[in-house]
Formats: C-alpha cells, structure tokens, sequence
C-alpha cells in the first residue's frame, strides 16, 4: 500500500518536542561573538554623527561597526536622488547592491524608520546589547512621505512580472457596466501586517579565509547564497549557507535583509564568528511586512446574477527603497466568468521598510476585497451567496482562455454547505440569535496558484540497507521532512523509517525557494525521480548480477517493496536491497534527478481551490465577537500526507481569523514607526479565540501539475477567510465593514 497520502507522524517531530531540532541561532561555534543592532529613530535624513564612546568602553565589546567604519561591498549603495520640487525617489539602483532593499552601512543615509545605522559586536549577547543602548546617534531629519492619502497623489506603475500585470483588461467594460442591471462600487482596506514567527529572523556567520559559512533562518538557502556572494563580491561556491530547521517564516524569510550580510560584515570586522539574532521589536520595519492596501471594487451584473462587468483597482504602499506590489487582482483575474474585466495596480510610496511576501501575498488581501463585494451584490440580488458564485463559475481560465488542470469548487461548495448547515441559513440580517447574541453565517471562495519550480535531488542508498535522499529544500515546520520521506520511500520501494531526508544546506542539490506553496509540487518530483533512478538502478545491479534470484529477469518483471527486490510474477524469488549491495562491494549505489516544468503552463491553467464558512456570535451590547466554528472544503490536487496538510489548512484558517478580526500594525504616522511591535500589543489568535474547525480535502486527480499530482497547500488556507467572516458579521448586525480587522468598535458604531 501507498504510504504516500497517509496521515503519518512527523519524522522530525521527536527532535522538536525534545529540543533536540538545532535552529539559526543554536549553532555552537569556537570563539562565537554576538552582535545587536541599532534602529534608526527617525524616518527620513541623514546620520549626522555617533558617538561610539561609552559603547566602547562597555564590558566585553569588540567593536562597534557604523557608516564610518563598515568594510565596504563590492558595489557601493547609490546616493539620494531628487525629483522635481524636491521630492524623494528612489535611490538610483544601478549603484546599489543587487538586494537594493539592504541597508549595509555604506553610507549615512536613513530611508525608515528602525532601519539599521549600527551594529555592537561584544563577547556576550548581554554586553553587546547593553553597548548598543549606549550608542548616542545625532540625525538630521528631513520631511518624510508618510501620509498614504498624499502618497496616492503620485501613484506609480508598478514593474510588471510574469504572471502579475499591472493592468488587464477584456471586454468592454463601460459598455457592459452600463448594461447591468444592478451594480456596486466599493472600497476596501487592509493595514499593514507583520509575519511574526515565533523564531525571529537569526544569522551566524562565519569566514575561513575567503569563504564564508552562514546558519541562517530562512526560506531560501540559495537566495542567500547568491545574494550573499554577489555582496561580497565572491563566487557563490565560497558560500555556504545552512538552515536545517526554520520555526515559522510566512514570507519573510523568503528574502534576504539586512541583518544577514550585516552579520557577515560584523565577522569580517571582528575576526572571528558572529551571532545576530533580531528582537522582537526589530521585526517591525527592517524584514518585510504586509502593505496598506486599498481596492475599489465595481461589479455589474444582471438580474439572474450573471456577472457583466467586473472592475478591481488596487493601490499598495510601498518603499522608497525597493518596490514590492500586493498583487491584489491576481483572485480577481481568474476567479469567475464575467463579459468584461478591468485591474490595475498601482504603487503610492511611503518611507517605511519595504514591504514584502506574506502568507498568500495578493490572494489573501485581494479575496477580502472580492469576496466581499459578490456577497455585498448578492444581497443586492437577492440572491443566495452560493447560487451567486456557482451561475458565475469559471469552467476555464478567463484570464487565459486556458481549461484547468483541475478543479474540484463545485463539489467544494456543495461538501461545505451540507456540513455547515448552510440550507438552514435565514438571509436577512440580524435574524439569526442565539439568546442575545447575534449570530451571523457567512461564506467565500479560496483559491491559490499551484507553483512549480525546477528541483534537484539525490538518493543513496547505504550498505546497511538504509537510503539517505538529498535536496537543497526547507522546512517551515510544514512537514517537508515528512512529505519527502514518504515520496522517497514510494519511489525506492523501501518502508519510511528507512529513509532519512537531508535538506537546508547549498552543499545539496539545489531547490527552490520554499514560498508561494510549491515545495511539495517542485522538490516532490524530483525526489521522486532520484529514488526511482535508484531502484532501476539497483535492479538492474540484481539482473545482471548471476548470485541474485532476480538474475535472467527483465527489468519490468522486477518491483520493489518494502527494502526488497521482488519478481513480479513469483513472489519467492526476492532479494534484500542490502544483500545486494554487500555482494556488489558493499560501497552505496546513487542516483539523482531534476525535475523541472515543461510547457503544461501553456496548457493549463493551474490553481487550488476552496470553500469556507463562518459562523460568527456578536455581543450586541460590546461587539465582542466569536468565531464558534468553520468549515472549510479543498480540491489540493493528491495530498501527500492527510496530517500534516490538515495542519497546513488549519493554520491557514486560523491566520484568516486575525486577519479578519485582530491583526493590524498599529504605526505612529508622525514619526513612521510600529507602536506595537511585541506580541502583547501585536494581537493574533490564540487557543482561547478557536472554535471548531472541520477541513475537508476533496478527492482530486491531477495529471498535468506533476507526476504526483500534488498541488500546495500551505497558503489557499487563509484565502477568503476574512471574506467569510466580514461576511457572516454583515449577515449577523446588518453592518457592513470594509476595512480590516473588523473589531468591536467597528460593530458597534
């Protein structure tokens, strides 16, 4: 029986509940030095002076590294540029280092606030934090752009990416808005968000000689690689960069900041190996977060609710560093049938970090906004929310005239509705009580691309019968060990306790980043191959081999099970894999393999897809509100593992619910700076805020993502969610809210 699509235990799961998984920061290293960064308190300027003086005579401090004495990079930082009537742009990339959106101590300039302007390198993470909080840095401040509504007043075009235009368009959209019998026109918002993973972002670095070695929390061992090396100005072969465990990233750890050449650069100054670990507080500005969005939203349609014309306008924050666009209309784009469409993208820059990948970076943001305009004209209908959605069903890509892959929506909806109960829902708003309490049933649509990227990987199997498979991959702690292991163990023909999977480490076979949900859909295929390379391979060894019992067979006469060799037609004539091996020499057999994507994206639109319902209980009184349950249905493509991809969902949902009702990055706008960085102020769902939440994944067949047929799941879970719930809140008050996170005060005004 197939092991893969088993709900089996984490493999790594006894190393993390016993502590004995070793994270970025755990790292035990001779003569490791510890080093602290200091912020920027102003938002826009220049550092006029520091005054390293009392941090210097600190206890245990090896020295303290400012713009004045930073080792300098191979490609300078460009200098401040001006556009007409004085106002700032960005800096002139050409002279920047490739990662434009790294501050690096190459000169004095400040674009943000809590942007680095100094590192304190001390024997000790206690005397270098103490030095730090020594340092007395005089700024001259200049006027910053952090008022959005006056950043929209010089919107810019974003750099359209494959997959991710700025603008789009089809049909005649006046023309069929016109024609609609009823219509909507309105905004939504999302605030600024931060990932928060509970392991903060954490760099040691290490030079021997020329060659650098860094343990780093990330989501993209190779991204740091090549990024680190082209700093430097070195070969990307005298980088190594390790990360075999990462507890939790969501997207900002799938970029390189600051702090990881910085760490470097501290090594090089202090001649010996640095760890810099961020607090708390420093993951609010220099590492990425979720921007301000803002989307108008137009839908026409006609009586019967067959959409006519559909407009999504998004306009994004953005830095003046580097740009990042939430690609809101992504959803939009190819979500349903509509005669006509209209999306544009649009950039207003602010001095704040720049903003980066977040957990479904555009599909969670741009679902609010979608979802929650259809169930605003289904009210306007009259019409139930589903029955909306389904006479609006895209049976192809309207985007790219292109069929799907697959999609299961249909019965996601009709699975979803029957669990949930949802023929029982009375419509009209406030309806539904239980005692004094409002409550509210809301539902959307979520859906998310499925990725796939090139992957390499390797399979050996040892002279004590075990195999060890390799892959430059990562695990978030989303199962990748897991995953891996039952594909290779599928493939070779060999029980899953014998299969031990490496990966997080550039010596490997490189994989791509683990973001945009494709690890599975990538590294899964080309594990895949190489154990399968490996298991023809070693029946052949047998075939050929005149001592073996399989010796005279053809290779398709020949199966493998179980750590064994086995002929097809007559069980008894078998062969351990590792008596094989012993008689061949006993030295390990290899294979390896790169899987890549071929021209199936030419003919197929590829996407997972949900359903999601909500039920929400209000106080009326104080407008707390309560999530009792959700319901959630899936078409992922083949799961490889029920467990832990239930666990993915379940974490997706449960991000959707502080995205809904919680999650905001509260800014003082005067000086351009988070208030409530720390997990205090910062709220996000805990045990106490969840009810019930039922998953169903649906059963679904995918031939042409992959051989596996695996589509992601780490991201489609918080789509649609925050839709839900607004949704469910209007269904519960009568009032509908537009911009998230909907709390108390929201209800009740």
């Amino acid at each position: 029986m197939s092991v893969v699509g088993q709900g089996i235990d984490r493999v790594d799961g006894r190393l993390k509940v016993t502590g004995a998984a070793t994270y970025s920061a755990e790292h035990k290293l001779q003569g490791l030095a510890h080093a602290v960064m200091v912020l920027s308190t102003i938002p826009k300027g220049r550092v006029e002076a520091i005054d390293i003086t009392a941090a210097n005579a600190m206890p245990g401090v090896l020295a303290v590294m400012t713009h004045a004495n930073a080792p300098r990079l191979a490609l300078p930082q460009g200098s401040e540029k001006k556009k007409e009537g004085g106002e700032q742009s960005k800096p002139d990339q050409k002279k920047q280092p490739p990662n434009p959106k790294l501050s690096l101590l190459q000169d004095d300039v400040v674009w943000y606030n809590a942007q680095p302007v100094a590192v304190v390198i001390a024997d000790t993470f206690e005397h270098a934090r103490d030095a730090a909080q020594r340092l007395q840095v005089r700024y001259r401040r200049e006027r910053a752009q952090l008022d959005f509504a006056q950043a929209k007043k010089s919107l810019r075009r974003p750099e359209p990416q494959p997959e991710r235009p700025s603008d789009t368009g089809r049909g005649n959209l006046a023309r069929s808005m016109e024609r609609a019998a009823s219509r909507i026109d309105v905004t939504y918002t999302t605030p600024m968000e931060n990932h928060n993973p509970i392991e903060p972002h954490a760099t040691i670095a290490h030079w021997q000689g020329d060659n650098l070695i860094l343990y780093d929390s990330t989501q993209n061992v190779t991204g740091v690689q090549r990024t680190a090396a082209s700093t430097f100005g070195i070969a990307p072969q005298q980088v190594r960069v390790i990360c075999p465990f990462v507890g939790g990233g969501f997207g900002c750890k799938g970029s390189v900041w600051s702090h990881v050449v910085l760490a470097a650069m501290a090594a090089k100054l202090a001649g010996r190996p640095v760890k810099l670990v961020l607090d708390r507080p420093q993951m609010y500005g220099p590492v990425g977060a979720r921007p301000l969005t803002e989307q108008r939203l137009a839908l026409g349609a006609s009586r019967a609710g067959k959409l006519a014309a559909v407009r999504h306008d998004t306009i994004s924050s953005t830095a003046f560093l580097d740009d990042f666009a939430e690609p809101c209309t992504a959803m939009t784009r190819k979500m349903y049938a509509s005669d006509s469409l209209q999306t544009s993208q649009r950039l207003a820059t602010l001095n704040v970090g720049v903003p980066t990948y977040m957990r479904a970076p555009g599909e969670s943001s741009g679902s609010f906004a979608l979802e929650s305009a259809m169930d605003e004209l289904a009210y306007k209908l009259n019409m139930d929310p589903v029955q909306l959605r389904l006479a609006n069903y895209a049976d192809k890509d309207p985007e790219k005239d292109l069929p799907w892959s697959s999609k299961s929506l249909r019965e996601c909806y009709r699975i979803a509705a029957e669990r949930f109960g949802w023929d029982k829902r009375n419509p009209q708003p406030r309806s539904m009580k239980s005692g004094r309490t409002l409550v509210g049933w809301g539902m959307a649509t979520a859906t998310y691309p499925a990725n796939r990227k090139d992957a390499r990987a390797t399979a050996t199997l040892l002279p004590d019968g075990s195999a060890v498979v390799r892959s430059g991959s990562h695990d978030l702690g989303t199962g990748t060990y897991t995953v891996m292991s039952q594909i290779a163990a599928d493939a070779l023909g060999m029980p899953v306790a014998n299969i031990r999977f490496q990966l997080g480490d550039t010596a490997l076979p490189e994989a791509p980043v683990s973001g945009g949900s494709q690890t599975v859909a990538s590294v899964g295929p080309a594990v895949h191959q190489a154990a399968r390379a490996l298991r023809d391979k070693l029946i052949g060894m047998a075939l050929a081999d005149g001592a073996s019992p399989l010796h005279g067979l053809r290779a398709d006469e020949v199966d493998a099970a179980d750590g064994w060799l086995v002929a097809r037609s007559a069980p008894a004539r078998r062969e351990r894999m590792q008596a094989l091996l012993a008689r061949a020499g006993g030295q390990p057999v290899s294979a390896d393999a790169h899987a890549e994507p071929g021209e199936e994206k030419k003919r197929y639109a590829m996407h997972a897809f949900g359903a999601v319902f909500v039920e929400v209980h209000i106080d009326p009184d104080v407008g707390t509100i309560r999530i009792p349950r959700i319901v959630g249905a899936y078409g992922v493509g083949r799961v490889m593992n029920r467990k832990t991809a239930h666990s993915q969902l379940m974490g997706g949902i449960v991000w959707g619910m502080g995205m809904g009702l919680m999650e905001k990055t509260e800014m003082d706008w005067r000086f351009g700076r988070a208030v409530n960085a720390n997990l205090a102020d910062y709220h996000v769902p805990v045990n106490a805020d969840i009810g019930a939440i039922d998953i169903v994944m649906v059963d679904e067949e995918d031939k042409q993502i992959n051989e596996l047929g695996a589509k992601g799941v780490g991201e489609i879970g918080i789509t649609g969610v925050a839709a839900a719930i607004a949704n469910a809140v209007y269904h519960a008050t009568g009032k509908r809210i537009r911009d998230l996170p909907i709390t108390p005060d929201k209800v009740l005004v």
